[in-house]
């Protein structure tokens, strides 16, 4: 066997690692309010050093200053944010994968989750769909084979209610007769919420009609059995000669269909909305603006005298010793990462105040297209720096509380050359929509002539794409009957 094309060689090559204090600091400038607070919880259940102080917020500066000579033996460039950041903005879109991996991804524990809403005082979990279920079974006069299934056709329900999987195939999974099976549907079917267990649609808004009260609605009982397809396009016209009804009687009988749940399910659902906390507020007092940080969610902190002076008095061990000093290195890099967090926060918000000014004053319709490299270049760092800083971040506004990326749109140039963001546009077609006549809907076609009025000129599957993006129906399911 020849050994030919085996050889060793050297070769010298650089590569770029993120210091412990620069990844902390990242970390912190990306995170969510609710979240930093968190965070600053656990450094200070961890960190002994750490200690929460009834006065301002200490700067590094004065915390190096109170501390004794031994304490500032430390390496303080390890603290020389600025400069990381500096080195930050070199760094290309190839870290973009590591950081949202470190920080962006926001993934945390149960006890982490479990810790974050007990301090946040939020509402106990609400009883799953399964758990509801399963105590209306257990009250039911069920047999043994029955109970079982009904455990297999609770596990087969998807997130609106309904079954995944047909009744034959799950009576082959719990290996029980077909009948108990469908005895024990039948049953499933008459629980709370009426409606679950269905196997689509149609079945669903049946068994509500059937197990609710009686003799409620039989036109639309009819039409739902019979005609889905023409209620679900809304073909009220059509309902109307084939059920040999007025268009008035086809309205209230669809009324009473709406008010029926077709996804009984998911009111069961865990409710997966956090609370906004806006990271800072802009207001006008007076005739000026005033862009106000907002520090309530951080914990005042100081590097604890205590340590300090056991540290000057030299009676610990090495080990011990280093042991306080990565400790206080570890708080003094907290305290400068969040300082330099909301500064960076309040300088781009002054920054979207000097752009935006427009919306500040007038709202949603005034917005103009403003991308991030615009602010990065005004604040002399890079884009990725500017997509980190602002995630996860709200700003709270005369018109309501916006996250950061909401100021970052692109847009289209008006006739005269003004331009207008895609968001104002979409704020346009929405006041359109509003004031239209629903029994002659506007179309698309008239939307972008409507717009042209206005010195925007837009394509129509432009327009149909926004409409889309913005919930609002085709004119055709808009159109009301009279």
């Amino acid at each position: 066997m020849s050994n030919q094309g085996l050889h060793q060689s050297q070769k010298q090559a650089q590569s770029l690692v993120l210091a412990p204090q620069l990844r902390q600091s990242l970390k912190i400038l990306q995170v969510s309010a609710l979240e930093l607070n968190n965070t600053i919880l656990e450094e200070l259940q961890t960190n002994p050093t750490l200690e929460e102080s009834s006065m301002e917020v200490d700067s590094v500066d004065d915390i190096q200053a109170s501390g004794s000579d031994e304490d500032n033996e430390f390496d303080d460039s390890e603290l020389d944010f600025k400069e990381d950041f500096e080195i930050l903005n070199k760094i290309d879109q190839d870290w973009k994968e590591y950081f949202a991996e470190e920080s962006g991804s926001q993934q945390f524990s149960k006890e982490d989750e479990d810790s974050r809403k007990h301090f946040f005082d939020s509402i106990e979990s609400e009883t799953s769909i399964q758990e509801h279920l399963m105590q209306q079974a257990e009250l039911a006069e069920c047999t043994e084979k029955e109970l079982i299934a009904i455990e297999y056709l609770i596990g087969s329900l998807d997130n609106r209610g309904y079954l995944k999987n047909k009744i034959s195939e799950i009576a082959l999974m719990a290996k029980l007769p077909l009948e108990d099976v469908q005895r024990a549907h039948t049953t499933l079917k008459s629980f709370d919420p009426l409606g679950i267990g269905s196997s689509d649609l149609q079945e669903c808004l049946l068994t509500q009609m059937d197990m609710g009260p009686k003799g409620e609605n039989q036109l639309a009982r009819e039409i739902v059995k019979n005609d889905l397809q023409l209620l679900l396009r809304r073909r009220i016209p059509e309902l109307s000669r084939k059920r040999g009804c007025t268009v008035a009687d086809i309205q209230s009988a669809i009324e009473y269909i709406s008010s029926l749940d077709p996804t009984p399910g998911r009111q069961f659902m865990e409710d997966t909305n956090r609370t906004v906390s806006p990271d800072v507020k802009v207001e006008k007092n007076g005739g000026d603006w005033n862009v106000i940080v907002n520090n309530d969610y951080i914990p005042r902190l100081r590097i604890s005298s205590t340590y300090k002076t056991l540290l000057a008095k030299k009676t610990l061990s090495k080990e011990e010793k280093e042991y306080l000093r990565n400790q206080i290195r570890s708080g003094k890099s907290l305290i400068s990462s969040i300082e330099q967090r909301q500064q960076t926060i309040e300088r781009i918000t002054n920054e979207l105040l000097d752009l935006q000014k427009k919306f500040f004053e007038e709202g949603v319709s005034a917005l103009k297209p403003l991308i991030m490299n615009v602010l990065a270049e005004r604040l002399g760092v890079h884009e990725t720096t500017i997509s980190r800083a602002i995630a996860n971040k709200y700003i709270d506004t005369p018109h309501g509380i916006f996250e950061f990326k909401f100021f970052f749109t692109f847009g289209f140039s008006k006739e005269g050359g003004e331009k207008v963001s895609n968001t104002s546009i979409k704020e346009i077609i929405v006041d359109f929509v509003d004031k239209e006549n629903p029994s002659k809907p506007i179309s698309d076609s008239t939307i972008v002539k409507m717009l042209a009025d206005k010195e925007i000129k837009l394509a129509r599957r432009t327009v149909a794409k926004y409409r889309e993006e913005l919930g609002i129906l085709p004119t055709h399911l808009r159109r009301e009957y009279s």
